[in-house]
């Protein structure tokens, strides 16, 4: 009682959450009288920032700011439009589809929608596009990021989970790629219904030249999901693949990334990476002593009462996930559900730990674009001017097909379980 005080006092005065983790985990120490937990604190914490998945996070950290300072967004912008043929609403479709690539490499909502706000909303209002509905397909399209590998949100999972980040990326392929399609059949019946402009088919030479010049930048997704997929690498070794080869690509062939550029990318990155990296080290040290408290038990009878099989407790689920994910960031949410939630789905229902991770990793990322806390929301309003109420209501469309999607994997890991 006096943890879950403490947990919620600290949260409304804005603590940040590595604190308030470590702090809780204190007070259950102190609440069952063994303190001599205490003393392993150091090494729970260095445990939880050693995980071989987590080495996976600064190199795909680093891989986005290479890509932003390299120009190489940009020409897998103008690839993807060079592929499309004459097509109402064309120019979002474009747009999506750069987001699909540009998931592939960032892993991050909110650094994609960074991105791609910067270069695809002004891009679809000079092909007469509203300002509001170039903005909600970008937004959108950011929702692609955290179900397709390099995902931040699957990496952190695999580190809290303990299961090879390899396994979630493969398997996480089908579902992204489903949720794109459904994006794309969103936008088809919004540009039929507003009659939304032609674009795309560009002249025989511009399209050459565009296809010719977007290569060099289709070459860093292609070595981040290829060398996976293929077996060459493993995640922690494509990321470094991944990021020499947009080191070298905008840097010597796009000639954007200048050495002097360099320092400020190393530093913003490592100062993203060690934020996240200390947070999961306090997750681990929360994780370790609710086992002692024995919660994760606890909460599996109460789970255990409610769902009768696997298909309801998934959709218990789901319904505590997207509550959660309107007030909860995705990372801290996976930190503070996964460690509960995993050992019920997984011992007391038989569902697959990867299919789980991938249903929880899909609801949190709707909350990213939900208010009242929505980070990839508001960043989409900021950089775009939309208003965050007009963003959420024009994405409604969106988020009914993302739960369509969501439905689906759901109805797969129950009928899988066992």
């Amino acid at each position: 009682m006096i943890a879950s005080l403490g947990f919620l006092i600290l949260m409304a005065l804005g603590a940040p959450l590595a604190f308030v983790l470590i702090a809780v985990a204190v007070i259950l120490v102190l609440e069952g009288g063994n303190t001599a937990l205490l003393s392993a604190f150091p090494q729970q914490l260095f445990a939880g920032m050693e995980s071989p998945a987590m080495l996976t996070l600064p190199l795909f950290i680093l891989l986005g700011e290479l890509m932003g300072a390299g120009g190489i967004g940009r020409r897998l912008f103008a690839f993807a439009a060079a592929l499309l043929p004459p097509l109402r609403a064309g120019m979002a479709q474009v747009n999506l589809l750069t987001n699909l690539m540009m998931a592939s490499v960032l892993g991050s909502t909110v650094a994609q929608l960074t991105v791609m706000s910067r270069l695809a909303v002004p891009e679809m209002e000079r092909a007469g596009y509203p300002r509001d509905v170039s903005a909600t397909v970008t937004a959108a399209g950011g929702l692609l990021a955290p179900l397709l590998p390099p995902s931040m949100n699957l990496i952190v999972f695999a580190a809290v989970a303990q299961l090879p980040v390899g396994d979630l990326f493969a398997a996480s392929i089908l579902p992204g790629l489903a949720m794109a399609f459904a994006f794309m059949l969103v936008i088809a019946f919004l540009g039929w219904r507003a009659q939304l402009p032609v674009s795309g088919g560009l002249p025989l030479a511009a399209r050459g030249r565009d296809l010719l010049m977007g290569l060099p930048a289709l070459a860093v997704p292609l070595a981040a999901v290829g060398s996976i997929l293929s077996g060459i690498a493993t995640p922690t070794e494509s990321a470094a693949m991944a990021s020499l080869a947009a080191l070298l690509v905008g840097g010597l062939i796009y000639r954007e990334l200048t050495w002097a550029a360099l320092p400020g990318i190393f530093v913003r990155s490592g100062i993203t990476a060690g934020i996240v990296l200390y947070l999961v080290g306090a997750a681990q040290i929360m994780g370790w002593v609710m086992t002692f408290a024995n919660v994760p038990a606890m909460a599996a009878e109460f789970i255990q009462e409610m769902a009768g099989s696997p298909l309801m407790f998934l959709i218990l689920l789901n319904i505590l996930l997207l509550l959660l994910g309107t007030v909860l960031e995705p990372v801290p949410a996976i930190i503070l559900t996964a460690p509960v939630l995993l050992p019920v789905a997984v011992s007391g229902f038989g569902i697959d730990p990867v299919q789980f991770g991938l249903i929880l990793c899909a609801n949190l990322a709707l909350g990213l674009l939900t208010p009242p806390v929505g980070a990839g929301l508001y960043t989409a309003a900021l950089m775009t001017g939309v208003s965050a109420g007009r963003l959420s209501r024009l994405l409604l469309p969106f988020f009914g097909a993302m739960l369509a999607v969501i439905a689906g994997m759901t109805i797969h890991a129950a009928l899988n379980a066992g």
